[in-house]
């Protein structure tokens, strides 16, 4: 299956680059960069003399990111690596402050479409979900590996799923006969492990599921609060961060370390409450209606 990387839409691009306040010659980090949605428009508005770091786990959105942004040749650069180690992969090169930061939490369409990365329910695929191919530990391994209590605290933790008790105790009888390789069997286990009145829902009864097991196969909650902090010290004064989450957990996170930055003395919260997409955002890209954007300008 060839996917399609140009119909990703990048989330509240306007709202983006505006709170980012940029102009020609800044330094801006893109720290989850993707398939370059938002790092095009970036890079128009700080253009001359301006440069963009694009930080990304995907070596294949990296790639995909530089051949959308080739006609800015010199201006750029993407780097393989986790947001956790920005401030290494700034200090390698030669950077001390930076103007503004992008985190854009979501999965990229790009990503969400391709079965061979297994991170959704609505395809066949092998049971992966990691970010980073070079990471040993994949979803199958959590999901075969495991034991009950560990399973359900997780599809708690991670999911806010309502029933992680069942679908724990179901998933280890069914792991039982055979191993759950697939992204099918998952979601097959999570909708027989509910209650019968609540597998038609608004929502697809394994959208937590899933949600906890890709979560906790990255870290991404543990590596987010890390990086919040550590970006929030690399801005100077006056850089702007702008940080866009996809469901409570994350956005409870950004909430606490820019209220934590703010006492502190190192940051002026300029949303008191996040930002959501419009109507006609909401109209043209219905998979931007869980998206919060808050933002902050350094002291």
């Amino acid at each position: 299956m060839q996917v399609r990387y140009d119909l990703h839409t990048p989330v509240m691009l306007n709202e983006v680059l505006d709170y980012l306040n940029l102009s020609p010659g800044k330094t801006i980090i893109d720290a989850t960069i993707g398939v370059a949605g938002h790092s095009q428009g970036i890079l128009e508005r700080i253009s001359p003399g301006g440069r963009l770091i694009g930080i990304d786990q995907d070596k294949e959105s990296l790639r995909i990111a530089g051949e959308k942004l080739a006609g800015f040749a010199g201006n750029y650069k993407c780097i393989h690596g986790n947001f956790k180690d920005i401030a290494t992969i700034i200090k390698e090169r030669n950077i001390d402050k930076i103007d503004g930061v992008l985190f854009d939490l979501g999965i990229s369409s790009f990503q969400l479409d391709d079965p061979l990365r297994g991170f959704s329910f609505q395809q066949e695929g092998p049971l992966d979900m990691r970010l980073d191919r070079n990471n040993y530990i994949s979803a199958y391994d959590l999901v075969n590996n495991l034991n009950e209590e560990e399973i359900s605290t997780l599809l708690w933790n991670f999911g806010q799923e309502r029933w992680h008790n069942r679908i724990a105790h179901r998933l280890v009888q069914e792991r039982e006969k055979q191993p759950i390789s697939t992204t099918s069997q998952l979601a097959d286990i999570v909708w027989h492990a509910l209650p019968g009145r609540y597998r038609y829902q608004r929502i697809h009864p394994a959208t937590r599921t899933f949600q906890a097991v890709r979560i906790a196969v990255n870290r991404e909650l543990e590596v987010l609060e890390i990086a919040l902090a550590r970006a929030i010290e690399l801005l100077g004064k006056a850089g702007r961060i702008c940080v866009i989450s996809f469901h409570s957990l994350e956005d409870r996170i950004v909430k606490h370390g820019f209220k934590k930055a703010a006492l502190d003395g190192k940051l002026d919260i300029i949303t008191p409450k996040p930002l959501t997409p419009d109507r006609a955002e909401l109209k043209e890209n219905p998979s931007s209606r869980s998206a919060k954007l808050r933002a902050g300008e350094k002291l």
